[in-house]
């Protein structure tokens, strides 16, 4: 199934926040954690903490980001509401997929997931870059966040 990209929106009104990590899989922590923080207060943190861990779990497996000195970009994105949350990868031959797996399987859910949750998520890049992202539309805070 393919789903139009997540567009960020470029009005002075949004917060914007951007990190990078080290392509090691502790680092899949440390990336909810700085989501966790920036986001404090949303009503659907769970979702999109669900979002940022597959996402980077899936650069981390699946990409050069994995790979010994690679790295991988989280970048959040809030305004009117709405909220995307992105991971920058350092690429590869295959497309993100979001399919359902086998029963038995232990892996392999992680996009279908994001995109049962999500209203929406959509990838762009190639084999030396990409952007996959997930877009939360509902996603009103109670708390301001992080400036």
């Amino acid at each position: 199934m393919l789903t139009a990209m997540p567009c960020m929106p470029a009005a002075s009104d949004v917060q914007r926040w951007r990190r990078a990590f080290p392509g090691e899989p502790v680092q899949a922590a440390a990336a909810r954690c700085f989501t966790a923080a920036l986001l404090a207060g949303c009503p659907i943190l769970d979702d999109l903490l669900l979002a940022v861990d597959e996402l980077v779990v899936n650069a981390l497996r699946h990409t050069k980001s994995g790979q010994s000195g690679g790295s991988f970009t989280v970048e959040i994105a809030r305004w009117d509401g709405a909220v995307a949350v992105a991971v920058i990868d350092e690429g590869a031959p295959s497309e993100p997929v979001a399919s359902a797996a086998a029963d038995d399987a232990e892996c392999g859910r992680g996009l279908l997931a994001v995109s049962l949750t999500a209203d929406g998520w959509g990838w762009f890049g190639n084999d030396r870059s990409r952007i996959v992202a997930a877009l939360f539309t509902a996603a009103e805070t109670s708390a301001q966040g992080a400036a």
